[in-house]
């Protein structure tokens, strides 16, 4: 299973909706696409959606899918890539309104450069990285979590 996520902010994105219902409409993908549209107004004409995914739905899509496709948010993509899957993200541009800026073209950037998930700033080669991502290793996501326990751990043994 494909899952798609979009987030939960006030910003649709039917511009990755409308790319990945097509490519499942044209066996582009020929697997089940799950999608979670948030507050977009496009209607999936071939694949399974709700509009919001509870912690628990999401973390078990998340859980049992083979690749995720996702907006440029820090969130979904970390959760993602802990999890080991395979990440295609596609960035919001402010110039169609997905956000207020495009800062989420600079995040995406940087993931990709650390060789995390496939970025794809285009949604017409989103068939193109739906196929690089299923051949490519992508490297593990380095934690911070342990040296940070271990710094307030030192900082509390100090006082």
């Amino acid at each position: 299973m494909i899952f798609v996520t979009v987030g939960s902010q006030k910003f649709p994105f039917n511009r990755l909706l409308k790319k990945v219902d097509e490519m499942v409409q044209n066996h582009t993908i020929a697997e089940l696409v799950y999608m979670q549209t948030g507050v977009s107004d496009y209607v999936p004409a071939c694949c399974q959606y709700q509009n919001f995914c509870n912690q628990t739905e999401f973390a078990e899509k998340m859980e049992t899918c083979s690749i995720v496709i996702t907006h440029g948010g820090t969130g979904t993509i970390i959760d993602a890539v802990r999890r080991g899957k395979k990440t295609i993200v596609v960035p919001r541009f402010a110039l169609y309104g997905e956000h207020v800026d495009d800062h989420q073209i600079q995040l995406v950037s940087r993931f990709h450069e650390m060789n995390l998930v496939h970025a794809c700033f285009d949604v017409e080669k989103l068939p193109e990285a739906v196929q690089i991502v299923r051949d490519h290793t992508y490297d593990t996501f380095p934690s911070n979590t342990e040296v940070f326990i271990a710094s307030v751990d030192e900082c509390i043994r100090t006082l």
